[in-house]
């Protein structure tokens, strides 16, 4: 009695131990990743403007017109590649739909076929087959999963990706700006605040990846601060020769 309650107790904790990562990374991911795109080219933009030594109006001018271009444009093309790969989604499962309508027994052993190239014994897949094959719409939906890789009951809307997009970039290209606005007075403010938050950005990264935080952070703080240290180089070397 006293084995079989061990034996349970050792199931019960390898089951409650055996957790993966979030491998897609959920919201996670496009949300962190629409805030750093934002952060980096808005700094950059606002290091290059600031490098051609221009006045103070120019550069947060500059930083907000950076801000609702690359939001706008970032919500513009998250929504039409998203739609265009639903209307994709949504012509091939048509297609999948005609075939199970017309032949439907060629379907069933194609699908007791794919059971069997993974090790079930034929006579079962068949069986497996034939039992998920009376529901049209179950079958739909498993060689949607099976030959194409989707579900199509969690299909993505472009309408969401896009605001998510719009929002996500305008947070991170709003870092920079946001100095200027509460008064600072030279470019780097912005920088420090942006640098700050390139490393808050690749720390949170890390939670869906196998890096350590700090090196995921100081990783994407080097990045961003190289391109708005080439961005200013640029800048002031087109302002002297426009100068």
């Amino acid at each position: 009695m006293a084995i079989i309650e061990t034996e349970a107790t050792l199931h019960e904790a390898h089951r409650d131990n055996h957790t993966h990562r979030d491998v897609n990374g959920g919201w996670l991911r496009p949300a962190v990743f629409g805030a750093m795109d934002g952060l980096v080219s808005n700094l950059a933009l606002m290091t290059g403007v600031a490098g051609g030594n221009v006045s103070q109006h120019t550069v947060v001018l500059s930083g907000l017109a950076g801000l609702a271009a690359g939001a706008f444009s970032m919500a513009a093309g998250e929504y039409t590649s998203v739609a265009s790969q639903r209307e994709l989604v949504e012509a091939e499962l048509d297609v999948e739909r005609r075939q199970l309508r017309k032949h439907p027994k060629d379907e069933e052993a194609e699908l007791a076929a794919l059971y069997e190239s993974r090790g079930v014994e034929p006579r079962l897949a068949r069986e497996v087959a034939r039992q998920l094959s009376e529901d049209p719409e179950q079958a739909l939906e498993i060689h949607a999963r099976e030959e194409l890789g989707i579900d199509p009951g969690d299909l993505p809307s472009p309408t969401v990706a896009a605001v998510s997009s719009f929002g996500s970039f305008a947070l991170g290209a709003l870092i920079p700006v946001a100095p200027y606005l509460l008064g600072a007075s030279s470019i780097w403010p912005a920088v420090l605040l942006a640098l700050l938050g390139l490393f808050l950005c690749g720390a949170v990264v890390a939670k869906v990846t196998a890096r350590t935080w700090w090196y995921s952070g100081l990783r994407q703080l080097l990045l961003g601060g190289a391109a708005a240290g080439v961005t200013y180089a640029l800048g002031t070397l087109f302002g002297t020769a426009v100068g």
